[in-house]
C-alpha cells in the first residue's frame, strides 16, 4: 500500500530580490517593494510530504517524529530568522526566490529520506503565494 505522509513547520526568514547585472530601476520594476535595500521578511511555511509504501511491521511510511525532528534540525534551525542573503550560503550567487528556496528544501531533505520514498516540499511565502518542488 502507497501513502503520503504530511509534516508541516513554520520559519521566518529575510530577503532581498535583486538582479546585480540589472540598474537599480530595472529591479524596483520587476522587483517591486521586494527589492528593498533594508530587505523583507516572510512568515514561511513548510509542508513535507513523503509518499512511500506502508511498513508492515510499524504501519508507517516514516515515523512523523523522525521527519519532524530532520525538519527541525535541517530547515528551521539553519533558516529560521536569517537573511536569506546574507547568512545563508546555499544563496550564494543563487536568487532567494520562493522558487530557488523550494528546491534548496527539497535537496536538504532528500538526502536523509529513504531512497525508495519519494518527497514533496510546498513552501508558502506568504497566504497567498507558494512553490512546490517534488519528486511526483
Amino acid at each position: 500500500m502507497i501513502v503520503t505522509i504530511c509534516r508541516k513547520a513554520h520559519f521566518n526568514a529575510a530577503h532581498r530580490l535583486h538582479n546585480p547585472e540589472w540598474s537599480d530601476q530595472e529591479n524596483r520594476e520587476v522587483f517591486g517593494k521586494c527589492n528593498s535595500v533594508n530587505y523583507h521578511g516572510h512568515n514561511f511555511d513548510l509542508e513535507v510530504r513523503v509518499r512511500g509504501e506502508v511498513n508492515q511491521d510499524t504501519g508507517f511510511v516514516m515515523d512523523l517524529a523522525e521527519l519532524g525532528q530532520l525538519i527541525k534540525n535541517e530547515v528551521e534551525e539553519r533558516f529560521d530568522h536569517k537573511n536569506l542573503n546574507e547568512d545563508c550560503p546555499e544563496f550564494e550567487g543563487l536568487m532567494p526566490s520562493t522558487e530557488n528556496f523550494v528546491k534548496i528544501i527539497y535537496d536538504i531533505l532528500k538526502q536523509s529520506i529513504n531512497a525508495s520514498h519519494k518527497l514533496h516540499i510546498t513552501l508558502h511565502e506568504t497566504q497567498k503565494n507558494a512553490a512546490e518542488y517534488g519528486d511526483w
